[in-house]
């Protein structure tokens, strides 16, 4: 069978891929007198007289919404909530079997921006944090601000946040290799839309001072005026701080490092042997990428990364986004911050050795199983640090607290 006869089977045969698992029994008189009334009006007392008891009596404490309109799905498109269920499904799989982190998916049927805010801030009170999931640009950017304003809880939008994280961690390792500081290169961004905006702030809060995006027209820069918005006009003012004008393949030359989160087939051999020597590609346009690797290798690329698992390099977000949520959610914290993002990048680069690190090797395998535990203390570390944390547990316990989940499931 080819793989659409196989995915179909697959899902067909298991009705989905979560179900309710029952933490505790209900097979006797007591059992259930605990878990339900009589017993189950004394938590609920205790929560009304102290909201954050509902972190010591409920799941709250490991619980995720993974919310989605269906509007940006994977390669997909615009396919809709229903849709997107699937997708929704292996996504709380990864949380779990990654991070021990119980997720859920909410498919809402709007596009209205305003509607899903108001929908995830009357949940919020069941949900320890939010992952945003294929909803597109801008209005996800919207969301995310609007929500971080109304909610108590953390809010993270893994298109973004979770690409620049894996971003990042594949160029910390590979600007190793190329002995380049992070301070000195000039960067190319293809695609100014979730993904690319995220990659570009947080290489600009780590000081890059040459990142240039680019869309369909090309450059992004003060004063342009053809097919802008606030998100781009946002950009053009902290980005492209040399004004450079031009299309993606006058943009390119002399860069050290061109990031592609855009379409297939967009860069050829020219371009790359038009960057400066040693030049890193991250491809990540799936399921085409920007080029291929073996293009852009015989072009004279040193490092290639792609979005694709059967290349060498795989930006794959699922390096990000448990370990990140479980650091978060184990030191309660209120937000998801840049340094918090950052410290995660750092943790995933981290988990390859100066003696491990190569040109095909500059990306940590998703099934590494050191991966999250390290996330995670890194991110509650960090979230210590800025003083979004609302318990006082150590960043060791977490670590410890993660591998142990692992190990159970």
């Amino acid at each position: 069978m080819d793989l659409r006869e196989r995915a179909l089977n697959f899902h067909k045969l298991h009705k989905g891929k979560i179900a309710l698992h029952c933490k505790v029994p209900v097979e006797t008189r007591e059992q259930m007198t605990l878990a339900y009334t009589p017993g189950v009006a004394e938590p609920c007392l205790e929560i009304n007289k102290c909201y954050d008891k509902i972190y010591d009596y409920t799941a709250k404490s490991n619980w995720i919404a993974i919310v989605t309109n269906g509007t940006a799905v994977l390669g997909l498109g615009d396919i809709g909530a229903p849709a997107g269920l699937p997708v929704m499904e292996g996504k709380a799989v990864l949380f779990k079997a990654f991070g021990g982190v119980d997720a859920f998916p909410l498919c809402l049927e709007t596009k209205d921006s305003k509607e899903i805010v108001n929908t995830v801030k009357l949940l919020q009170c069941s949900f320890g944090g939010i992952n945003l999931e294929d909803i597109k640009a801008p209005e996800c950017f919207e969301i995310e601000t609007e929500l971080k304003k109304v909610c108590s809880i953390p809010i993270f939008h893994d298109d973004q946040h979770g690409t620049a994280v894996v971003s990042l961690a594949a160029i910390f390792n590979s600007l190793k290799l190329i002995k380049k500081n992070l301070k000195d290169i000039k960067v190319v961004i293809n695609g100014a839309g979730a993904a690319g905006i995220a990659i570009a702030k947080l290489l600009i809060k780590l000081e890059v001072k040459d990142v240039i995006l680019c869309d369909t027209i090309g450059a992004i820069y003060d004063g342009r005026q053809e097919k802008m918005n606030k998100h781009k006009i946002e950009m053009s003012k902290i980005s492209n701080k040399f004004v450079e004008k031009g299309t993606l393949r006058e943009i390119i030359k002399d860069k050290d490092v061109f990031i592609g989160v855009s379409v297939g087939n967009c860069v050829d051999s020219d371009m790359i042997k038009s960057m400066n020597k040693d030049s890193i590609i991250m491809a990540m346009a799936n399921p085409i990428p920007e080029i291929s690797p073996d293009l852009a290798k015989k072009a004279g690329a040193r490092i290639v990364c792609t979005g694709r698992s059967d290349y060498p390099n795989q930006v794959n977000n699922v390096l990000a986004f448990p370990g990140i949520f479980r650091g978060a959610l184990d030191v309660r914290a209120s937000d998801i911050n840049d340094d918090m993002k950052i410290a995660a990048a750092k943790a995933i680069a981290g988990i390859i050795t100066s003696e491990e690190l190569d040109e095909d090797y500059v990306i940590p395998v998703p099934f590494d199983l050191r991966i999250a535990p390290k996330v995670a203390e890194y991110v509650a570390r960090a979230a210590i640090l800025t003083k979004v944390n609302r318990i006082h547990i150590t960043p060791e316990e977490v670590r410890e607290n993660t591998e142990k989940l692992l190990k159970k499931i």
